[in-house]
């Protein structure tokens, strides 16, 4: 009897990438199911009366309500995949020009060209179903719709100074990735800049913004940092190895949500979170291999993966707004104000209405997120490359 060898663990200097490797194939179709998760678990939060309010509910309802509960455990792929991709390519990067730059432009592109169109949209969701008045746009900080708020969250302020815009909840979340985006330079610079003066100033900040963070935020920034570090390191096993530690991810995921309140991001449930990431990204880890040339499945998942990866952060901002339209919809035209789990129908409706949020992010990507890296290169060009100085004819004195 064949026994399996074990694991072994390589270090490598540059992340992984393609989409010939296993693991990407994964990444991107995590971050399309994790988007539609989340989108699911939400409006039906909304939609249905919770669990415990029901009476006798039937198995297929139990199911439902098991299967689109673990928006928690998509956010927390969401961080983990946050790090292997944003600070795993910043570490890539780190010794060509004008690389923190560079990485700022790329950060602030990747948020603003989708959340700025997404709060306009929610503003004017916000006004065809009477949410909110022309008059009641203003600059208070208490007012979901001001102004103010508007640009606090898009510098990652909300949760923190000021609440999320319009009410949509999920972009609590966006303020943790945001301050990841910016201690994560300055962890670099501070391990690897030559100058003790910048290296010193870089400290200091860090450990300002760790005073001045929620807690929470600044914990969760190791299981951010998990990510970056996974990224560099590739585990070969065998395939029953490999199976073994998917089963391990579904048991542990599925146990924290019949047994855990996953429904926080707090210090309470950082470790039982650590060990759910570990695990996940070992799972990754062993991943990182390239599928056989002759693989059919490896070129479908992709095309897949890829379709739905690319408008899962405009789902993930914008399925909130979406929510409120479509339940003043329902309210005005049929009278529902919920959706009952005893009638099938109700449930094709709920299928109807996720449908909708799908269409609806599509579009939306297709209009705005679409064009992010277009708009990167852009400034790219306008700040960060230098215009070629025009050759001065040389002059001769005449003796």
């Amino acid at each position: 009897m064949a026994i399996n060898k074990m694991p072994r663990i390589t270090f490598q200097a540059h992340s992984q990438a393609g989409d010939d490797c296993w693991h990407s194939v994964v990444i991107s179709l995590l971050r399309g199911l994790a988007a539609i998760e989340v989108a699911a678990a939400h409006l039906r939060a909304d939609v249905y009366p919770g669990m415990r309010t029901v009476v006798d509910p039937s198995i297929w309802f139990k199911g439902f309500t098991f299967a689109t509960g673990f928006a928690h455990h998509a956010v927390l792929v969401f961080f983990v995949i946050s790090g292997w991709l944003v600070g795993g390519s910043l570490l890539d990067k780190i010794r060509q020009p004008n690389a923190i730059a560079s990485y700022a432009i790329d950060r602030v592109t990747r948020l603003w060209t989708v959340l700025m169109p997404t709060f306009v949209l929610t503003l004017l969701f916000g006004f065809a179903t009477g949410i909110v008045d022309a008059q009641d746009v203003d600059f208070h900080l208490a007012n979901d719709y001001s102004a103010v708020v508007f640009g606090a969250n898009l510098v990652g302020l909300q949760t923190i100074a000021v609440p999320a815009f319009g009410g949509n909840f999920p972009l609590w979340s966006l303020a943790n990735e945001t301050w990841y985006y910016i201690l994560f330079p300055l962890l670099v610079v501070l391990l690897r800049a030559p100058g003790r003066v910048l290296r010193v100033a870089c400290g200091a900040t860090l450990l300002v913004l760790a005073a001045l963070l929620p807690a929470a935020i600044v914990g969760y920034f190791v299981i951010w940092l998990l990510g970056v570090a996974f990224s560099r390191i590739r585990i070969e096993c065998s395939t029953g190895q490999r199976t073994g530690w998917l089963i391990l991810v579904a048991a542990l995921w599925a146990y924290y949500r019949l047994t855990g309140d996953m429904n926080a991001f707090t210090l309470a449930n950082l470790l039982p979170d650590l060990g759910c990431s570990l695990v996940f990204l070992v799972l990754l880890s062993s991943l990182q291999f390239k599928a056989a040339a002759t693989s059919r499945l490896r070129p479908r998942l992709t095309r897949i993966g890829s379709f739905f990866a690319e408008f899962s952060f405009s789902l993930y901002v914008l399925h909130v707004p979406l929510i409120g339209l479509l339940q003043h919809w329902t309210l005005k035209r049929w009278g529902l104000r919920e959706l009952s789990p005893h009638e099938p129908l109700h449930f094709a409706l709920y299928l109807a209405m996720l449908a909708t949020l799908l269409v609806g992010a599509y579009l939306s990507y297709r209009l705005f997120e679409s064009h992010t890296y277009q708009i990167r290169r852009l400034l790219k060009r306008m700040l960060l490359q230098r215009p070629a100085r025009t050759p001065v004819a040389p002059t001769f004195r005449a003796d």
